[in-house]
């Protein structure tokens, strides 16, 4: 007789993948079993596709509903939930698209997810409330270069080879036009959400690389190095008053040779 564990894993290979002949002979009566199982087989990929038809609803209106529902039935064969939340379900999927038959007509598609992807994780966000610049003033202008930032939460940051931005603007205002042309374009975008709203811009090569490193953990001195190795035309202070006046600083700590200060 297996575990609890190895019989737990045995029932989730049999609801995932179908094989019920892993699980039957622990049962008394195999046929019922088999016809139980097959209730939660269905109901667990119907379930799952219908999430992934929730999330990305501008994806479906671009690509249509049979298309993306057939994907949805091939993502959730291949990819199980790994995590508990349902809301962080989904993030490979747009990749997946990319391999579908018939997405080599939309070769923009993959970007246009991710950017739908990620618009719908930073609408779940929490705002919080950002430091000021007086917050800075007292930090000292001699210790901003080794200050790490705490953005707001639901901040994404998202550079695309095809303008998806404005792809994602004609769903969202539902102004289609007839005819729809798009060239490549290297895009960079910011994302900023909370309490399901939501709204993005594009912004240019230097503030994006500056935002996104310190997003990603970097101290203020060197996301503005790698911002300015791209753009020599960037400007480390205008753009940091641009950050905390947009509001999205919410914490901040400052590394001296003692130690950390914290600010948040």
């Amino acid at each position: 007789m297996p575990d609890l564990a190895d019989l737990q894993a045995r029932l989730r290979d049999a609801v995932i993948n179908g094989n019920a002949g892993v699980i039957v002979p622990f049962f008394a009566d195999g046929l019922e079993v088999i016809n139980r199982l097959a209730i939660h087989q269905r109901n667990y990929a119907t379930s799952l596709v219908q999430a992934l038809l929730t999330k990305f609803p501008a994806t479906a209106w671009l690509a249509g509903t049979r298309f993306i529902t057939e994907a949805a039935q091939s993502y959730v064969r291949r990819h199980p939930p790994g995590v508990p939340c349902i809301a962080e379900y989904g993030e490979r999927f747009p990749q997946l698209l990319a391999q579908c038959p018939g997405s080599e007509r939309m070769v923009y598609l993959q970007d246009f997810a991710k950017l739908e992807w990620h618009v719908g994780q930073a609408s779940i966000a929490v705002g919080r409330s950002p430091l000021t610049f007086d917050d800075f003033a007292a930090c000292g202008i001699d210790m901003l270069p080794e200050a790490l930032l705490t953005l707001q939460e639901g901040l994404r940051y998202f550079r695309a080879r095809w303008p998806v931005d404005h792809l994602l603007q004609l769903y969202i205002t539902q102004s289609a036009p007839d005819v729809l042309e798009l060239s490549p374009a290297d895009v960079h975008i910011e994302i900023l959400g909370a309490r399901s709203e939501f709204h993005f811009q594009r912004l240019d090569a230097g503030t994006f690389i500056f935002r996104q490193a310190i997003s990603e953990g970097q101290v203020i001195g060197d996301a503005a190095e790698r911002a300015l190795a791209t753009d020599s035309a960037f400007r480390a202070g205008q753009a940091l008053r641009s950050l905390i006046a947009a509001g999205l600083v919410i914490g901040m700590r400052t590394r001296t040779h003692g130690g950390n200060n914290d600010n948040d």
